[in-house]
């Protein structure tokens, strides 16, 4: 996966994957249809680019004295403000969204962890290079 449209499109499967899944589980916690998936994946995608970095730095102090709870907070609020924004995307309270959270969270813990696994056995081992300079 050194492409990186591909690449892109591998972690929004594992994003959707997890939506999916924190919907099926978490009773408060819900979707329309396909698109409404798209869409909370989408900006779910844009709010971690943009708005965790953000929130991160804002709330450091209070990250490292909850020793990194704190991101997990983080994470359910943006997952709540998805909720609010996207029609058809329903997140009852926050409780629902913290659960969401930590489901989309191991998802893509899990699933990542898996997919680098599998890279890393699909690509053969170099050959040693065999140079007669010694490098100081």
């Amino acid at each position: 996966m050194k492409h990186p449209f591909i690449n892109l499109l591998v972690r929004w499967s594992v994003l959707a994957l997890g939506v999916a899944l924190a919907a099926k589980i978490i009773p408060g916690i819900s979707y329309k249809d396909g698109e409404t998936l798209f869409w909370v994946v989408l900006l779910l995608s844009l709010f971690n680019a943009i708005l965790k970095p953000l929130l991160v730095v804002f709330t450091l102090p209070f990250i490292l004295l909850t020793m990194g709870i704190g991101v997990l907070v983080i994470n359910a609020l943006l997952f709540l403000w998805v909720g609010r924004l996207v029609e058809g995307f329903h997140v009852a309270d926050f409780w629902s969204a913290l659960w969401g959270a930590l489901i989309v969270s191991v998802t893509n813990i899990v699933l990542n962890a898996l997919l680098r696994n599998s890279a890393k056995k699909s690509v053969a081992p170099r050959p040693a290079k065999r140079d007669d300079v010694i490098d100081i």
